[in-house]
């Protein structure tokens, strides 16, 4: 297993996300890859400058999203968008792409010197807004991860994951999803509210913590408000809406609200 904690480097670590301008043949397209890259390589250099300890590149504005398999265009813009950014900072770089591409983003990470995934379906099945993940990744991506030999790359699994139904699990408590990622080999996991910037359940976010040893990322809805008391129970957090402008994901980032989170810490 991957050592996340000697990736980050450091205790309550923030991870501020890069959410790439829609790629080139999904429906919101509408920039070069020049113009991307330009995009993702200002937004993670800003994110170091205000103190954030570590960027999570991700393919956010390619809604609506393909379920596993997203295309070669995909892959090879997520691959040079990503170089460029580990390039440009000094920082861990993570890689997701969307809708649970791990196997994708496990290759992008190990092409570009990349240090961690965010996966989506790596344990138990689920019905998300792309359709059902009904294999669970984590056979097949530690089996890839082994085959290309990246093993330094970090897997850190979504549980319970946002704009998600989880009927299908529904006899099964969160920390019986935190224990099943921790059987099934994540180097760490994931808990988020439902939606995108919508906050985690403080007590599901203890349960999860005394559950197993692996280290514990907060997804979603971390503010200047919160942080302290998610803090008290996370490795780290993983933000993007409420450091954008108006706290929405698909707008610019402001500065003033990152200053604010990294000052609230």
């Amino acid at each position: 297993m991957a050592d996340f904690r000697s990736i980050i480097h450091k205790s309550n670590a923030i991870i501020g996300m890069v959410h790439l301008q829609a790629l080139p043949g999904t429906p919101g397209s509408c920039k070069t890859p020049e113009e991307i890259i330009d995009v993702a390589v200002d937004e993670a250099t800003k994110l170091v400058e205000y103190g954030f300890d570590s960027v999570l590149i991700e393919n956010m504005h390619d809604t609506p999203y393909l379920l596993r398999e997203v295309g070669p265009e995909i892959v090879a813009m997520m691959t040079v968008a990503a170089q460029a950014v580990v390039d440009a900072v000094d920082v861990p770089v993570g890689i997701q792409i969307l809708a649970g591409a791990n196997k994708a983003a496990i290759a992008v990470a190990h092409a570009t010197g990349a240090d961690f995934i965010r996966a989506e379906g790596f344990a138990f099945a689920s019905v998300a807004d792309e359709g059902i993940m009904d294999v669970a990744d984590a056979g097949p991506l530690l089996r890839e991860r082994r085959r290309i030999d990246a093993d330094e790359i970090a897997i850190l699994a979504d549980i319970q994951k946002k704009h998600s139904s989880h009927a299908l699990t529904a006899d099964l408590s969160i920390g019986d999803h935190a224990r099943g990622a921790d059987f099934m080999g994540a180097d760490g996991m994931i808990v988020t509210g439902n939606h995108t910037g919508h906050a985690v359940d403080m007590a599901q976010l203890r349960e999860v913590s005394g559950a197993t040893e692996l280290p514990l990322l907060v997804g979603s809805g971390v503010t200047p408000e919160n942080i302290k008391e998610i803090f008290k129970y996370a490795d780290a957090v993983i933000v993007g809406s409420s450091i954008k402008q108006g706290g929405n994901w698909a707008n610019q980032l402001d500065a003033t609200r990152c200053k604010e989170l990294i000052t609230a810490l």
